[in-house]
């Protein structure tokens, strides 16, 4: 076999972190041995599920519902808060294991990664038993426990990973697509989400067998190129390499709050959109990507949802650009009401080797370029909060805001 890939994934990640580190100082009860979850803070209006035990999944408990549901689901419900630092420390834990076996490995989220095996049967030449060794290390080492998906492709091999949990090594080669894949729900085929599903189910495909029957002419009239996307991947199609470069071809980077309080004037709306953009640009930036398109969304105390988009003429990976659009946007598109959440997304990237500078744009993006780098290296030794702008004092938004632009001045904290 010359390709060989291995998904794993933490089962419950953030709950089994938590549990671990909690019995090991010292408390009798094991989280994920009883209904509980791990979720944010109420106060702050982020109050929802984060990731829940497999006792509270049998109260049709949901990740991403609110803590207050989900209390009327299971009284008893354990609710402990979560430790971002500690998340971080068990992924990083995991990943210095997996450097043990192969150089090749992609950090697809905190808590999967892809393991590249391709032409190492001379190391390797039982793929079940070394993903054996690797699940038991993680087990017995680190405390918590792993699935493992094994294929010839990153997609069958996450699908793999997906299958009964927790502590589990599964396989889907090709030829098991078949037996194995095609008798699943379409919804849980990758890619396939809320948006999908009901046209999926209006054209009468209910399983991930019917979507790789169904004729590719029809899907790419109704979906467009996410037809033929979603029938690749039914029919295991999927060539991506293991990549450990953060230069990827993302197709949008996104981020957003829901915020402590209502917002109802455009200059707090600003700061809070200034400080998603510091966040967005600088991951931007680190993919060695430029955006072409700019977009913002908004949500009203109301719940209402509204959002909209700017094609710019010039490509660009600068916080101060993105942000001046973005606030273009915001205030054309909101309609006074008090906000609950903003969010700013941005697509149509493409490689920042060169800029195209517009003969009528004053903008010096030479010195916007030395700033942007010279705090980007500060935050990623430091940390994201080792520098921030002067605008963000006294104003309520410290907790949630960072970053330093050319018209403000530098405040540095916590740097020794």
């Amino acid at each position: 076999m010359s390709r060989l890939i291995f998904h794993i994934d933490a089962n419950s990640a953030y709950l089994s972190w938590e549990a671990t580190y909690r019995l090991q100082q010292g408390e009798k009860i094991d989280l994920r041995t009883v209904p509980s979850v791990v979720g944010g803070d109420e106060e702050s209006r982020h109050g929802i599920v984060l990731t829940k035990s497999i006792p509270a999944k049998k109260y049709n408990i949901q990740t991403g519902e609110t803590l207050y549901t989900a209390r009327q689901k299971c009284p008893e419900l354990l609710i402990v808060p979560p430790r971002y630092w500690l998340y971080m420390q068990c992924s990083s834990a995991m990943n210095k294991i997996f450097q043990e076996y192969t150089p090749q490995i992609q950090r697809f989220s905190v808590d999967e990664s892809f393991l590249d095996f391709s032409d190492m049967e001379h190391l390797y030449p039982n793929y079940i038993e070394l993903a054996e060794t690797i699940k038991e290390r993680i087990k017995k080492e680190l405390g918590f426990t792993v699935n493992i998906g094994i294929s010839n492709n990153k997609l069958l091999a996450k699908v793999a990973s997906d299958f009964t949990k927790p502590d589990r090594i599964h396989t889907l080669f090709p030829h098991e697509i078949k037996k194995k894949m095609w008798p699943l729900p379409v919804e849980d085929m990758f890619m396939i989400g809320r948006a999908t599903s009901p046209k999926l189910h209006n054209l009468n495909i209910n399983t991930i067998g019917d979507l790789a029957q169904y004729d590719i002419r029809i899907l790419k009239n109704k979906l467009k190129s996410h037809g033929q996307v979603i029938w690749n991947y039914a029919n295991g199609i999927e060539t991506s390499d293991v990549r450990k470069s953060n230069h990827i071809e993302a197709k949008g980077i996104g981020n957003s709050t829901t915020i402590p309080f209502d917002v109802v004037d455009s200059d707090t709306a600003h700061k809070v959109i200034l400080s998603l953009c510091e966040t967005v640009a600088m991951r931007l930036r680190d993919s060695r990507n430029c955006c072409t398109v700019v977009s913002i969304s908004v949500r009203g105390s109301d719940m209402i949802f509204y959002s909209r988009q700017k094609k710019l003429i010039v490509a660009t990976d600068s916080t101060k650009k993105i942000y001046e659009v973005a606030c273009y946007l915001f205030d054309n598109v909101w309609r006074g009401n008090p906000i609950r959440h903003l969010g700013i997304h941005i697509t149509d990237f493409c490689c920042n080797d060169f800029y195209q500078c517009s003969l009528l744009d004053t903008f010096d993006y030479d010195k916007d370029s030395r700033l942007n780098k010279a705090v980007d290296g500060i935050r990623l030794k430091y940390g994201d909060k080792a520098i921030s702008r002067s605008c963000f004092l006294h104003s309520g938004l410290n907790a949630m805001c960072g970053g330093i632009g050319e018209d403000d001045y530098p405040l540095m904290s916590s740097i020794l």
